[in-house]
Formats: structure tokens, C-alpha cells, sequence
């Protein structure tokens, strides 16, 4: 599709705990947006009001959007109490109201190990569909990411979520490093099954034999074949930069300025031999 232009984005909290910094590394490397996740070391939905509206108001001086709220929402077990998870939901759509966010990322419920995935599908789909359902008459999209652990970690199972929900207000959130870490090529295995889907790339690339996070395109992400292929698809959207090159956790992960900085310049180099425009 000509004239597409793709925007780059990045859970800023990987930079620093500090909003001032965040904001200052964004802008100096050319940023427009960031995913939203925490401040202060405070996650997104466990910031008071006056804390979210400094963030605003900090954000709006830096000239800084937000991409999308980087929720834990869904990231609980699947036998965690799901009416109080869903007050939390109503918080997260709060918070995309407040900061202006067109997308809010989501998880598919962690899924105890050593156990079936299947014998948790219908539980998995009915609080999927319900969350997609409470989205109605707020002006924002639910995005699911393919985490290690829950449901929806392999290719068929995330296109089992967003087909049987049926939800146009449900898309997917592209996760390389997340397949390769659960065994998959993400090309190769996923690409054509969840592209009708995709509406959201986090930049993470991994190895396939020891499972350790590196930067885009220095991994078995097939990082390259899927911008490609993204490009050729007219594809146009935001792709948002979750590196982990420093720590990575079970709600997120660290990187620092420099290493930001780095998993920044090892994307826009891919970008850049394919000669792919982007902001």
C-alpha cells in the first residue's frame, strides 16, 4: 500500500523507572509514542489519578503519545478470581481514556503447567469474549499477545482466540522472541494463519537454542522475513520496541538508555536494507 508509514514505539519503562528519563530517551531518539506499562515503578492500572495526570501532562510536553496501555491484564491464572480481574479491566479502559491510547495489550490467562491447554479453552473463550464484549462503547481495540504460558502461546491457539471471539474489537500483538521461545519459527509457522489478524508488532527477537532475548534481527525471530512480508501486505501500523536486552521477567523487562538505544538501531538498521519508511 504506497504512502504507508510505520510509527515506532517502545515500553519506555525498559529505559527507566523515571518518567523524565523515558521521555528525554524517546525524544532524543527520534520517538513519537510509547507503550504505556509503568512509571515510578508503578504499573499503569496502579497509578493514582493525579499520578496518571502528571503522566499526561509529561507526555504532552514531550510531545509523546501513547500506542497503547501495556496492561497485565489476562497475565493471572486461569483459575484467578475473573470478576475482580475484570474491576481491574475497567481500570485499564480508564487509563486508554485518560492517556488518549488507541490499543490496550492483553493476555489469554496463564494456564498451569504441566497441564493441558485444551481442558482450559472454554473458560479461556468465555472471559476472552467478555472482555472483548466490555470494550463496547469505548473508542479502543484489545490487542493479544502471545506470552509464554497462557492459552494463547502457540499460533493456533491465538487464532482460536480471535476466531472463536469473533470480535473485530479483539486483534492480535505480534511477540517473535515469544514463539521462538515456545519452539515455533515465527514466519514460517505463523505468519500466514495470523496476518488477517495482526494489527500490533513488539520488536523482541530471541535465540531458538538457548531462549535468550537479543536484539531484532540478531536472533530466530525471522525478524526480516516478517517485515518483509508486512511491507509487501501494506501493513500500517505501530511497532513497538520491548527489547529485554538487560532482564527480562513475568511482568516485563529492563534494558537501560543504552541498550534501548541499541535494540532502537538494530531495527531501524533491518528497516533501513529493506528501505521501509517509518517515524
Amino acid at each position: 500500500m504506497e504512502g504507508a508509514m510505520w510509527v515506532l514505539s517502545g515500553f519506555a519503562d525498559e529505559i527507566s523507572a523515571d518518567l523524565d528519563v523515558q521521555c528525554r530517551t524517546l525524544t532524543e531518539l527520534g520517538l513519537t509514542h510509547l507503550e504505556f506499562r509503568s512509571a515510578w515503578n508503578v504499573n499503569v492500572l496502579d497509578l493514582e489519578d493525579d499520578q496518571l495526570r502528571t503522566v499526561a501532562s509529561m507526555l504532552r510536553q514531550a510531545g509523546l503519545s501513547v500506542s497503547s496501555i501495556g496492561s497485565p491484564i489476562g497475565k493471572v491464572a486461569i483459575e484467578a478470581d475473573f470478576d475482580q480481574h475484570l474491576r481491574r479491566f475497567d481500570q485499564a479502559l480508564r487509563v486508554s481514556e485518560i492517556l488518549a491510547a488507541p490499543y490496550i495489550r492483553l493476555f489469554s490467562f496463564l494456564i498451569p503447567d504441566g497441564t493441558d491447554p485444551g481442558k482450559h479453552r472454554d473458560e479461556v473463550l468465555r472471559r476472552m469474549a467478555l472482555l472483548a464484549d466490555r470494550v463496547s462503547g469505548h473508542d479502543v481495540t484489545l490487542l493479544h499477545e502471545n506470552e509464554k504460558g497462557i492459552y494463547g502461546d502457540s499460533p493456533e491457539r491465538c487464532l482460536d482466540i480471535v476466531e472463536s471471539v469473533g470480535s473485530p474489537r479483539l486483534r492480535l500483538a505480534w511477540d517473535a522472541a515469544n514463539f521462538v521461545q515456545c519452539g515455533f519459527q515465527p514466519y514460517t509457522d505463523a505468519y500466514q494463519k495470523l496476518r488477517p489478524y495482526l494489527e500490533y508488532v513488539q520488536v523482541k527477537d530471541a535465540r531458538l537454542d538457548t531462549g535468550r532475548v537479543v536484539a531484532a534481527g540478531l536472533g530466530d525471530g525471522e525478524v526480516r522475513e516478517t517485515v518483509a512480508a508486512l511491507h509487501s501486505d501494506g501493513f500500517d501500523g505501530f511497532f513497538s520496541l520491548e527489547p529485554h536486552l538487560a532482564d527480562a521477567g513475568h511482568l516485563g523487562g529492563f534494558s537501560g538508555p543504552e541498550l534501548f538505544a541499541v535494540a532502537h538501531q538494530a531495527f531501524v538498521r533491518v528497516l533501513n536494507e529493506q528501505g521501509i519508511e517509518y517515524r
